[in-house]
C-alpha cells in the first residue's frame, strides 16, 4: 500500500505530508557504547540501512552524534529519529528536549520527532509543539508512539496536523490489526518496535520453514512480512553481522499463503508494556 519506490536494496513508504521514509531501520535502545554503535551504524551504513531510531531516554544521542560524525556520512543520506520523553510532555518543554536531543546528534534537524508514550494529560499540549517544529522545519515528519486509536482520536480534537507515524509494539505474535487498519484509513505509516519479539521468532518452527524455502532465517521472514504489510520495521542488535542478516531482506517475496500463515501467529502476546497500563 504504501512502497513507491525501491533504491538498490531498500524499500520506501510514502507519507501523509508527501515525505518517505526507509522501510527498515536499526533501533537503539539499551545501546550507549560509543564503540558498539560506531560499528553497528558502519555495517548498517555499508548494507544501504540509513535509518536511525533513538529517544531521549535511551540516554545514547551523543554517542550516536559522535558516532555518525565520525563516520562521514552525509546528512542527507540519514533519516534520524528521536522521541520526547514522558517527564518532559508539555509545550515548552518538550521544544527545550527537542533542541538537546539536536545539540547532542550533532545535526540541525530532525527526520521524524515522536512523542514517546500518550501522557494523559500532556500529549495534546506536546503535539502543538512538534507541530510547531515541523512548521519551522526542524522535524520534516512528526508522529507518535505507543498511541491506541482513542489516544488518537484524543490528539485529533485539537491537533492541525495528523501523525506521520504511529511507533507501537508489532511482531508476528503481536498484530495489532485494530490499530493497524485505523491508522491506515488515516494514512498513518505504523513503525514496528521489537519487531522480532526479542529474538524470539529465530526459533519459531513456522518461521524457520518459511525460510528454508528462500534460504532466509526466521528472523528475516519476520522483517520481510512485517513489511509486506507496510510497517516500517526497526529491529536491533549491538552484533555486525545480525544487522547484515536484518539487510538482507529485500531479495525475496513471501506469498499470500504464507503472509497468512505467519499472520496466524497472532496470539496477542506482548513483549513490552501496555500504553494504557504504562506507568507514566
Amino acid at each position: 500500500m504504501y512502497i513507491y519506490k525501491k533504491i538498490f536494496t531498500m524499500f520506501f513508504f510514502n507519507l501523509n505530508n508527501n515525505n518517505s521514509i526507509p522501510s527498515l531501520g536499526i533501533g537503539t535502545y539499551r545501546n550507549t557504547s560509543y564503540k558498539n554503535l560506531l560499528t553497528v551504524f558502519k555495517e548498517a551504513f555499508d548494507k544501504g540501512i540509513f535509518l536511525i531510531d533513538t529517544a531521549e531516554m535511551y540516554g545514547n544521542e551523543s554517542e550516536i552524534g559522535k558516532a555518525i560524525k565520525d563516520l562521514k556520512i552525509e546528512r542527507d543520506k540519514l533519516f534520524i529519529t528521536s522521541k520526547v520523553w514522558n517527564s518532559q510532555q508539555g509545550y515548552d518543554s518538550t521544544i527545550k528536549s527537542f533542541e538537546n536531543s539536536l545539540k547532542k546528534l550533532k545535526t540541525d534537524y530532525l527526520d521524524l520527532y515522536l512523542i514517546h508514550w500518550p501522557v494523559s494529560d500532556k500529549f495534546q499540549e506536546t503535539w502543538k509543539a512538534l507541530e510547531y517544529l515541523y512548521k519551522k522545519g526542524l522535524a520534516k515528519n512528526i508522529g507518535v508512539s505507543n498511541f491506541h486509536i482513542h489516544h488518537l482520536k484524543k490528539l485529533f480534537e485539537t491537533a492541525e496536523i495528523i501523525p506521520a507515524v504511529n511507533q507501537i509494539e508489532l511482531h508476528p505474535y503481536m498484530h495489532q490489526d485494530e490499530i493497524l487498519n485505523y491508522c491506515n484509513e488515516k494514512e498513518i505509516v505504523i513503525e514496528a518496535w521489537s519487531p522480532i519479539a526479542k529474538g524470539r521468532v529465530a526459533n519459531d518452527n513456522l518461521l524457520i520453514k518459511i525460510g528454508q524455502k528462500y534460504n532466509k532465517t526466521a528472523v528475516q521472514v519476520s522483517l520481510r512480512w512485517e513489511i509486506q504489510k507496510g510497517i516500517v520495521t526497526i529491529p536491533k542488535s549491538s552484533k555486525p553481522e545480525r544487522i547484515a542478516e536484518f539487510a538482507n531482506i529485500f531479495d525475496f517475496e513471501l506469498t499470500k499463503d504464507e503472509m497468512t500463515m505467519v499472520s496466524k501467529l497472532n496470539n496477542n502476546s506482548r513483549i513490552g508494556p501496555n500504553p494504557d497500563n504504562f506507568d507514566f
